[in-house]
């Protein structure tokens, strides 16, 4: 009974402990919902406060501007608008204060003071409406609002610190938040990442088997199909085979297709053909018979049916026939054939190419074909024929013509080709059709033409050529040159001339000391004009072409390639200044000046520009500066037939070497700029005498001077550039005999090495050395980039 009565006890007691648990929570969760309650009732009642203070805040805003804007009409108005609003205001300080929200514990004075409040706005907005805004006000609210946006806020110093302190707070609260998302993101990507591994494990090796099947079917198939076509078709497709560059050159994998061996058995060379009847052929058919037989028969029978008229006519047809052909076969005969005047415009266009003459500048007249035909006077025929000139050279034909027409001229030609006749017939024709009394009375008016040339030697060269010209003709020629006494030639310009032949240096000083002037000069010519440009004689010719008479200058338009315009007034003193220009090569500069002075110029060009004469064999030995004296000993003591140019860069070079070889045994002499005129002119002489076999020269006697068969020429240093290397060469070779170039370099002379091989390989009697072939530096032009080729690929797609 005891234990019993404990029991009951015990569950009484555990009944009462419940209850009052449930109890508790009862009373909690109440609490939880009147707090709530009296939460949400603050927050309306704040935000009503707020509405109140914001539509306050825009009546007063109104009122301002409402005052600002009414004028001096509406004081009054304003005065008592001010007295209601005091009132009203002391009205309001006459109430007693409600107390404020935050400090009410009761709900129920809270809603009776958020009532009053309600009810006071309303009365408020009653009264504002009562006085509706006129459109003046609205606007000038409008503005006054617009104004205020665009004005800046300043900020205090509080205000800013309040605000930077609460980015700051953001910032903080943000950076938190982030923290704790990755924290939650690494705990659940951590529980998930090796499932994730052990997956992907296995889908890649599923996928790598699956991938692994469908090749071996795809190959399988390809194989069978290629087995069918090769069993069925008989196609086996050959890989071709791309050679590699680094792979062997010949190769001798044959197959037996390819043999190309001749059967020696004659059963086997001479196949048997099958042979039945008739004419040899299958079945006794020929082809040919009987087409043959066809044509036969058929035009047998027109000829019966043909009447007589009609045969007559067939006859005139054939004669017709005959007579066209036999006279296109005469008018296609070669123009050397032909008579002068049944020379075609076609005629003349082989010929030029016959000669390799390009002419340039419209209006050009046909070259001259031989002395005969030139319509030269007598007198000029006899001396050309006492001078032993038999034909002319591809320059003169061409170039004589377009002078006697007074067009200016730029003749472009290789060294040695007869440019110095080409300009001097012209001048000579023209100084002779003019009166002998007149020539003698205006001596002191000056010379009628000048020739400039770029050296002394090259200006007595051309001083020879004209007095075999001159003297018969009664011509008088003066030279001025440096190097001579300038009273010795003032003397002899006084004395009164026709021609003066001279350098440039020279004459601008006779010009400058007035033992010369230039008052009735209208021909002037320009000898080697790229050579006196590239000796720096450029602003020279300029000085001198200014003290040239303007009155008889060309028109620069159509008239200067007008023919009768030109030769209006040719007989005579006062005709056009005429300019001619001739050069080996054609360089910028030149350009530049025959633009400058030049009226119209005709362009002949005759060969290729600036390559050297065909006729000379080049040959080039690479070596280095030690090797070079034993080379030369080498080739003099082979046996050379003089007289020979050895051509050096330096002056004491040229002394040292003549030395040498004088000592060994030589007979050499030496031509540079360092030697006086008369050292110079002896040299030149003796060379050309044959007293001295060999001579050893600078650039100097690189250009113009024609020394009768040189049999070789040495280039003991070589040429700076490609052009003088040009004239060098063409010491030798010249008046369409043969020469010989021979030329030591070095590798300081690389950069000269592409033109070099270019220039050899131009020429159809030179061979190129492998070393200079096969150089690097003569594989590409110098300053061009190179870029390295790819190696051969074969890509299979």
């Amino acid at each position: 009974m005891v234990g019993h009565e404990s029991k009951k006890l015990r569950r009484s007691r555990s009944r009462e402990r419940t209850h009052d648990r449930r109890e508790r929570r009862r009373s909690r969760s109440r609490s939880k919902d009147r707090k709530k309650d009296a939460s949400r009732k603050r927050s309306r009642s704040r935000e009503r406060d707020r509405s109140r203070d914001r539509d306050r805040s825009r009546e007063r805003d109104r009122d301002r501007e409402r005052n600002h804007e009414r004028g001096r009409s509406r004081e009054r108005r304003e005065v008592t608008n001010k007295d209601k609003d005091k009132d009203k205001d002391n009205k309001s300080h006459d109430k007693p204060r409600k107390p404020s929200p935050i400090f009410v514990i009761d709900d129920e004075p809270r809603k009776d003071s958020a009532e009053g409040q309600d009810k006071e706005d309303d009365e408020e907005d009653k009264k504002s409406k009562r006085e509706p805004l006129s459109l003046e006000e609205l606007l000038a609210k409008k503005k006054a609002e617009e104004e205020a946006r665009a004005k800046p806020k300043f900020l205090t110093k509080e205000e800013r610190t309040a605000l930077a302190l609460k980015k700051r707070q953001e910032e903080v609260e943000n950076l938190r938040k982030q923290q704790l998302e990755d924290r939650k993101n690494s705990a659940d990507v951590g529980n998930s990442k090796d499932s994730r591994d052990w997956d992907d494990r296995d889908n890649s090796r599923r996928r790598d088997s699956q991938r692994r099947e469908e090749e071996n079917k795809d190959k399988d198939k390809e194989k069978e199909v290629e087995a069918i076509k090769e069993r069925y078709l008989g196609l086996i497709k050959k890989k071709r085979r791309v050679r590699r560059l680094n792979d062997r050159k010949f190769v001798f994998d044959w197959d037996t297709s390819e043999d190309t061996s001749v059967d020696y058995n004659n059963i086997y060379k001479e196949r048997h053909q099958v042979q039945f009847f008739g004419r040899g052929n299958i079945a006794g058919i020929d082809i040919k018979a009987q087409k043959r037989d066809q044509s036969k028969f058929y035009g047998e029978l027109l000829e019966k049916r043909r009447t007589e008229a009609e045969k007559e006519q067939e006859k005139m047809r054939l004669k017709k026939v005959k007579r066209k052909e036999e006279k296109q076969k005469w008018d296609d005969r070669h123009w050397s054939e032909k008579a002068l005047n049944e020379m075609t415009e076609r005629d003349w266009r082989i010929f030029r190419e016959d000669y390799n003459i390009t002419i340039k500048g419209g209006r050009i007249p046909d070259p001259i074909r031989s002395w005969k035909e030139s319509g030269f006077p007598k007198e000029i025929l006899d001396i050309i024929d006492k001078v032993g000139y038999k034909d002319l050279t591809p320059i003169q034909r061409q170039a004589i013509p377009i002078g006697l027409q007074n067009r200016d001229i730029i003749g472009v030609a290789e060294t040695g080709s007869g440019k110095t006749l080409a300009f001097l017939i012209p001048l000579l024709l023209w100084i002779t059709s003019l009166p002998k009394i007149e020539r003698l009375e205006e001596a002191d008016q000056g010379p009628y033409s000048i020739i400039l040339a770029p050296t002394r030697e090259l200006a007595q060269q051309i001083e020879e050529e004209t007095n075999k010209f001159g003297q018969p003709l009664g011509i008088r020629t003066v030279v001025v040159v440096g190097g001579l006494s300038r009273e010795e030639q003032g003397f002899r310009l006084r004395m009164g001339c026709e021609i003066v032949i001279a350098t440039p240096g020279r004459l601008i000083d006779v010009l400058e000391n007035r033992y010369l002037v230039l008052n009735q000069c209208t021909y002037i010519v320009l000898d080697e004009a790229d050579r006196m440009i590239d000796m720096g004689f450029e602003p020279d010719v300029q000085k001198i072409l200014e003290y040239m008479p303007v009155t008889n200058l060309k028109p620069d338009n159509e008239d200067a390639e007008n023919e009768e315009k030109l030769l209006a007034n040719y007989n005579t003193k006062k005709k056009y200044r005429q300019t001619v220009m001739f050069t080996a090569t054609m360089p910028p500069a030149v350009e530049r000046l025959a633009r400058t002075y030049l009226r119209r110029p005709a362009v002949v060009y005759i060969g290729s520009v600036g390559k050297p004469t065909e006729r000379t064999e080049q040959i080039v030995h690479i070596m280095g500066e030690a090797d070079k004296r034993r080379k030369l000993m080498e080739i003099l003591n082979r046996g050379v037939e003089p007289p020979v140019i050895i051509f050096v860069n330096q002056k004491k070079g040229a002394d040292v070497l003549a030395r040498g070889l004088e000592k060994i045994g030589f007979n050499a002499c030496t031509l540079h700029g360092g030697k006086g005129q008369e050292q110079r002119e002896y040299a030149l002489a003796s060379l050309k005498g044959g007293s001295k076999d060999i001579l050893v020269a600078t650039d100097v006697a690189g250009r113009g001077i024609d020394i009768k068969d040189v049999s070789m020429v040495i280039n003991y240093d070589m040429a700076k550039t490609i052009e003088d290397y040009t004239h060098r060469i063409g010491r030798t070779g010249r008046a369409g005999k043969a020469g010989l170039a021979i030329s030591f370099c070095t590798k300081d002379d690389s950069h000269l090495f592409y033109d070099l091989k270019q220039t050899i390989l131009g020429s159809p009697i030179s061979t190129c050395p492998p070393e200079l072939l096969n150089h690097p530096e003569a594989q590409h032009k110098p300053g061009t980039v190179v870029t390295k080729k790819r190696r051969e690929e074969k890509i299979f797609a």
